[in-house]
């Protein structure tokens, strides 16, 4: 099952690589999720995919999962929610004042001559 997670992994990054190497705004935006995304799964895959109980008090079981790849994603999820919030924003901003979400025409630079 982890040879899977990481083939995923690893799918997930050259893609989020792709779009972020593009001209159009709304793109890096989306690299930069699936980037997020193939980061909070591998913590999970590195985390270890076991199968046992949840680490409660109280409980007698014989093997307990590990919490903290869990609490770790479960934050790292949070944050990348706010990020791709404040780009969406700034890109929706940007195309308001300048018309145009192409990086090209968004730096100022001139490449027609």
């Amino acid at each position: 099952m982890e040879v899977l997670m990481s083939i995923v992994v690893g799918v997930l990054f050259t893609a989020a690589v792709y779009l972020m190497l593009s001209k159009s705004l709304l793109r890096i935006i989306i690299g930069t999720g699936l980037l997020s995304h193939g980061a909070h799964l591998l913590i999970l895959t590195m985390g270890g995919l076991k199968k046992g109980a949840a680490p409660l008090l109280g409980e007698h079981a014989q093997s307990y999962v590990d919490p903290l790849p869990q609490a770790l994603i479960l934050t790292a999820i949070v944050i990348s929610f706010g990020v791709t919030s404040f780009f969406l924003v700034l890109a929706y901003r940007s195309y308001q004042e300048l018309g145009t979400d192409d990086m090209d025409q968004l730096r100022g630079n001139d490449y027609n001559e």
